[in-house]
């Protein structure tokens, strides 16, 4: 049966005057991996908890695992079992799940609960000291040690069946109901005050940092932002949005375990990308760039995972930034500055416009600004050679003139 919940003040909000605190069941949001930001708030949560007396304090849980120390878990375990308020943690909505470190904690709770779709298990070997905490999971220890189980075996494992969060609040030991009659269905609702808190918006920003695909698109986005940084003429804007995303994307890698190695050839990956967008042509090392992104990407994270999504979005995104978008840009627009065309000099390529004082030739598939410098006129289709540079215009003859470079 569904429960209707009443919405109380958010979090951070003066409690309803008429209401006693001890009368007050509080649903704390956990979602996403157990790292310090989302410790932290829970373990603040039951303190204040235990504070104000509240009647019971409820997580609902979302977690992929943990990335903090073994040994934070054990002490929020500790905090769980020992609090005076109970604290119950519900594995839910549909699709949620409870894995490896937060497949433990839940063991710890007072009670567990666990909604239809969702699973709980992968949870490794046992950190909660089995001499305080005893077998966790029973029977079903060894197999939830390395798979998941569905709500069914949960259930039989000592779980309460909860469909939703409602149903679970007015399960609890200690909370009033009532019945209330809603479109001609008479159902069952907490006559006892719930609030929902979830974490600040601040705290939320960096909880949301933290978490894999978040950390290494910041870290990419910054990374390139920086080096395209490197090749504009403008006020900084990209440089400062880079030095940002940058900074974001290694807070998140300080609290995710990641290889040093692997994060290092990302890294040189974008200095291989810079030698190449130099010269305005994609070559060798940007190949050699490519090669060592995606590397990089894939080995990045050890003992998190992160979807194939962001990682071959970013591959792409790459892809098109250095093959085509950058080389076009440094030739378009900032070949004044003196990056040199030397490199051009002895070229071949074909008049795309009539070349005098101004025209258009296309070299190695690009459209450069030209100007003749030989005794016979250029028109569109001759074959030309390259024989200096003037800034970003090259100076070209027709093939078959012997004309000296220009100084």
């Amino acid at each position: 049966m569904l429960a209707v919940l009443t919405v109380a003040a958010p979090a951070g909000a003066a409690p309803l005057a008429s209401v006693g605190d001890e009368e007050v069941v509080e649903v704390v949001e956990v979602s996403g991996l157990l790292d310090p930001v989302l410790v932290d708030f829970v373990e603040g949560r039951i303190d204040r908890a235990n504070e104000r007396g509240l009647r019971t304090l409820v997580l609902r849980f979302n977690s992929p695992g943990a990335v903090v120390p073994d040994e934070r878990i054990v002490d929020l375990a500790r905090r769980i079992r020992d609090s005076e308020v109970p604290v119950a943690i519900w594995v839910g909505p549909s699709n949620a799940q409870a894995r490896g470190a937060a497949a433990q904690l839940v063991a710890a709770a007072r009670p567990a609960g666990i909604a239809p779709g969702a699973r709980i298990g992968a949870s490794g070997a046992q950190i909660l000291p089995a001499d305080e905490f005893g077998v966790l999971f029973g029977d079903l220890a060894n197999r939830m040690r390395d798979s998941f189980v569905g709500y069914e075996d949960a259930v039989g494992a000592g779980l309460r069946e909860a469909p939703s969060v409602g149903d679970f609040v007015i399960g609890l030991d200690g909370v009033a109901t009532r019945e209330v009659t809603v479109d001609g269905v008479v159902q069952r609702e907490p006559a006892t005050d719930v609030r929902f808190v979830q974490l600040s918006l601040g705290s939320e920003l960096l909880h949301t940092v933290a978490s894999p695909a978040v950390a290494y698109l910041l870290l990419v986005m910054g990374l390139g932002l920086l080096l395209f940084e490197l090749y504009t003429a403008g006020i900084g804007l990209a440089g400062l949005c880079g030095a940002a995303f940058t900074a974001l994307g290694c807070y998140g890698l300080g609290v995710l375990p990641f290889r040093t190695w692997a994060l290092v050839l990302l890294v040189g990956s974008f200095i291989a990308f810079a030698v190449d967008v130099q010269t305005a042509v994609p070559r060798l090392w940007t190949w050699i760039g490519v090669a060592l992104f995606a590397v990089g990407t894939v080995a990045l994270y050890d003992g998190v995972t992160m979807s194939w999504v962001p990682m071959v979005s970013a591959l792409a995104l790459t892809l098109v930034v250095f093959l085509r978008g950058m080389p076009a840009m440094v030739r378009s627009r900032f070949s004044v500055i003196g990056l040199g065309r030397e490199w051009l000099v002895g070229e071949g390529g074909v008049a795309a416009t009539d070349v005098a004082a101004d025209g258009v030739v296309v070299v190695r598939g690009a459209q450069w600004p030209a100007r003749s410098i030989g005794t016979a006129d250029v028109t569109p289709g001759d074959r030309v050679t390259v024989v200096d540079a003037d800034g970003v215009t090259l100076l070209v003859t027709l093939a078959d003139e012997a004309t000296p470079a220009a100084t």
